[in-house]
């Protein structure tokens, strides 16, 4: 499980005691990978340091394989924690996310695809008046973003699987 959503076993192409690595429904780059932790909680602040440590030497060890077969320069690695921060999936998870120079002219703008910025999220909270000014971007739950087939899915955790198999 990934929050409330079932996560199929073509897209798990990592495990260890405490992390999956898992394949994007909606990839916002090529190589846009997930590394969840095993144990459903929401929140980053949540998991015991055992847990931490695991997760973002998981993200690590992904890392150096996605931006290899990805042809990146530098990953971004993002863990939004808590739903005002942007997560969308009530499940620890941190994007693990291959970049290279030009794939976006403002590099910044990649946080903004990172989250989705919905109506409801972001003005939950918020006076009406202030709710209205809120500017909407597309986040990576986004109606544009094409979901992958479960068969997309799974073709690139195995090559993904077979790599990770190779880095040990």
């Amino acid at each position: 499980m990934f929050g409330p959503h079932t996560i199929s076993a073509g897209q798990v192409f990592f495990k260890t005691k405490y992390s999956l690595g898992l394949v994007n429904l909606k990839p916002i780059l090529p190589g846009h990978v997930l590394v969840i932790s095993r144990r459903n909680v929401p929140r980053f602040l949540d998991l015991s340091p055992e847990e931490v440590s695991d997760m973002f030497q998981s993200a690590q060890r992904i890392g150096h394989i996605i931006e290899k077969e990805y042809g990146g320069s530098s990953l971004t690695i993002a863990c939004q924690d808590g739903p005002h921060a942007g997560q969308t999936v009530p499940h620890c998870h941190v994007h693990v996310i291959p970049r290279r120079l030009g794939d976006y002219v403002n590099n910044d703008d990649i946080y903004t695809d990172i989250t989705n910025n919905t109506a409801e999220l972001l003005t939950k909270d918020m006076p009406t008046a202030t709710a209205a000014t809120v500017v909407l971007h597309k986040g990576v739950d986004n109606e544009d973003r094409r979901p992958r087939t479960e068969e997309e899915m799974a073709q690139e955790a195995t090559r993904l699987e077979l790599l990770m198999g190779q880095a040990q």
